[in-house]
Order: C-alpha cells, then structure tokens, then sequence
C-alpha cells in the first residue's frame, strides 16, 4: 500500500518525522507519544473560536475520560496564532497547538478548499454550531472569533491515530468543515489497532 497519496496527503502506514510540539498552554509534549502502550490521535481544526470546531471539540470533552482509558492522547492543531487560540482553549484537558504558518498542515497534506463550506453536508451542523455560539458568547461562555480570522475560514479538517513509532495507523481528511472522527470512530480504530498489536505479540 503507498504510504503517500495526490496532493501531499499521507497513508496508513506512513511514518512522520519525531518531533516537540509547544502546546499553547501547559508543557511540551513529544510526537509521536514515547509511550509504546499509547497512541496519539491528531487533530486538524480550522481557526480559533471556529463554531463547528467547538461543537466537535466539546463532544470529545465529554468523553475524553473514555479516551484516556483506551490508551489515546488527544492533540489538537489549530492554524492561528498562539495568543489569539490561547483564551478560545484554555479550559479544554487536552493539549492544543498553535501552527500559524501551516507547516504541519503542509506537511500531513491537510487542505483549505471553499468545499468546507459550501458542500451541503455541513450546512446542518455549521447552523448548530452558530445558534449554539449565539447563546454561549454573549453569556461569556466562549469568545468570539476574529471577524477575519488567521488562515481564513475555508480550512478542511483532517484526523490521524499515530503509534509510538510514528506510523500513521488510521487517517481521515475531511471533505467539508464537519467531517472528521466521532468520538466513537476513534475508539474503534485505537480497539482495531490493540487487537492487531496482541495478536502479533502471540504470533
């Protein structure tokens, strides 16, 4: 199977290249996590204060406790700069980085694309996410977003579940603002990957 796909786009079985990330809060962490019994699950948000990314976010909140107990470490980029992501995320129990210039976002192969909100699928949860930030922002429950955000609005969303040698074990790219991993799809590939690493260590 080719580890590289059109348009930079990275393969299951592609390694990436270790390296310390500097999350907008809290201290460094290691990519891909040291830890061979864990796995990292890498998400790629849009911009800070993005209402769809909140309402995916706060799904994964909820049920981070499940996430920890499955063995996978949630890290969360964000293509806008650091002080302006740090009060949009303060308050969230997983680690979120800052990656203004895209470097990352380049080289996993994530796009931005006017699709992100112009493919029908997401204008459902694009109108929930807007009503839910009309009532959560004026209450002083979330911040605005910038009325011309950092790396503009038509940022593509884009998971990968990355083991502790750095091989991308699943990937997902996003086809419009909304289309990324529930919560439930990433426990079912961490459970998919356990099981192929217990069967190897029987074999």
């Amino acid at each position: 199977m080719p580890t590289s796909l059109p348009g930079g786009r990275l393969a299951p079985g592609a390694s990436i290249t270790p390296r310390t990330l500097t999350p907008v809060t809290g201290p460094p962490l290691e990519l891909p996590d040291p830890d061979p019994a864990r796995l990292t699950h890498l998400q790629f948000r849009r911009f800070a204060g993005c209402p769809v990314c909140n309402l995916h976010l706060r799904s994964v909140v909820r049920r981070h406790t499940e996430l920890t107990a499955a063995g996978v470490r949630e890290v969360v980029l964000f293509h806008s700069p650091a002080a302006e992501l740090r009060a949009h995320v303060s308050e969230l129990p997983f680690p979120v980085v800052a990656d203004p210039d895209k470097r990352l976002y380049v080289e996993f192969g994530v796009e931005s694309a006017p699709r992100a909100l112009l493919n029908p699928r997401v204008w459902g949860p694009l109108l929930r996410a807007v009503l839910r930030s009309a009532w959560t922002i004026p209450r002083h429950r979330e911040h605005a977003p910038a009325a011309q955000p950092h790396g503009g609005r038509l940022g593509l969303p884009a998971d990968f579940l990355i083991d502790a040698e750095g091989r991308i074990i699943a990937a997902r790219y996003g086809e419009h603002a909304y289309d990324q991993w529930s919560v439930d799809e990433v426990l079912a590939r961490a459970g998919e990957a356990e099981a192929l690493r217990s069967g190897s260590g029987r074999s």
